[in-house]
């Protein structure tokens, strides 16, 4: 059966709609339809969802400037948008979502500008060595979203107005800040435009897909509304912040992760777990495996050993070199 691809584009700047507008999208999504959603935010922060926005944000020249820091569901680090920036989601029923394809399908449109591009590991797109793109994911109930940014003419001097750049995370990918690892597509091609981007996006996903881009999605517009609610609340935008009695912290291939505990006689009574890892699902199984565990090295290396998965074992290998 021919897939379906379905277009919307938003004409909001507003990162709380934006973002509401995509999860009414990802949870409504049909099957053999694949949406391309393209959006725009102005002057915003956008921090993944298990980070902490204390460390990463530098909340007081965010509140100086007025800047609107929102939190969204995807796993990944903190970003910076202006409306020099593109942002893109692709959402599709998970037999259909192929992250390679969506992302190749970037790339052939930035082509069109007669811009090369490559990809790096699972997230980035590069041009001349240094990111252009950066991108996250989502899993919801059979369908998921790859949603990235393009950098086509943002102030990325502003990025270090905003982000807590980690030190470990620059020291691992072996450069000086956060500036010296990105450009824009404007540097790059004094044509790039986010219109004509745009519709060289458009056209890239019709090409790809062999067909046209249909425009008839209806949204419910009380959806719209509690989603909207959702990304506007302090709750969900500056999330829980416990006291805890000690912490543990380290960067790993996989991203950066800080384990901030409660002891009562002697086991983990409470858990806290900031990280901007990919895998959204991480912070809540740690927390699960761990809380109620005696407060060891060699109980909590026994108990996280116990899952198969690359981070879990990384993390066990850690710990039991910790003197705890």
């Amino acid at each position: 059966m021919t897939e379906r691809l379905s277009l919307i584009v938003s004409d909001s700047t507003d990162p709380r709609h934006n973002l509401a507008l995509e999860a009414v999208l990802l949870e409504t999504a049909k099957e053999n339809t694949v949406i391309l959603y393209l959006w725009q935010n102005d002057n915003t922060v956008v921090i993944g969802r298990n980070q902490n926005i204390w460390k990463e944000c530098n909340l007081k020249n965010i509140e100086r400037d007025g800047v609107t820091i929102v939190r969204r569901p995807s796993g990944g680090g903190a970003v910076y948008h202006d409306l020099g920036t593109l942002n893109f989601s692709f959402i599709a029923e998970d037999r259909l979502f192929d992250i390679e394809r969506q992302t190749r399908m970037i790339m052939k449109a930035l082509a069109a500008l007669g811009i090369e591009t490559e990809m790096s590991g699972r997230n980035d797109i590069l041009a001349q060595g240094k990111k252009i793109s950066g991108n996250a994911y989502q899993h919801h109930r059979g369908f998921s979203c790859q949603h990235g940014t393009l950098l086509v003419n943002s102030d990325l001097s502003r990025m270090g107005m905003y982000l807590n750049a980690d030190p470990a995370k620059l020291k691992a990918k072996g450069v000086d800040s956060v500036r010296s690892r990105v450009t824009s597509l404007k540097e790059i091609c004094g044509k790039a435009d986010i219109g004509i981007l745009k519709e060289e996006i458009i056209k890239s996903c019709e090409e790809t897909l062999k067909t046209e881009a249909e425009t008839n999605l209806i949204i419910d517009p009380e959806a719209l509304r509690k989603e909207e609610e959702r990304f506007s609340s302090e709750a969900w935008t500056y999330g829980r912040n416990p006291p805890f009695d000690l912490f543990l912290e380290n960067r790993f291939a996989w991203g950066g992760i800080r384990l901030e505990f409660r002891i009562k006689a002697g086991r983990i009574a409470d858990l806290t777990v900031w990280t901007d890892a990919m895998d959204t699902e991480i912070a809540s199984r740690l927390k699960e495996i761990l809380c109620g565990c005696v407060f060891s090295s060699s109980c909590m290396y026994e108990a996280l050993q116990k899952c198969g998965k690359e981070e879990y074992r990384d993390i066990a290998a850690w710990i039991l070199n910790q003197e705890v």
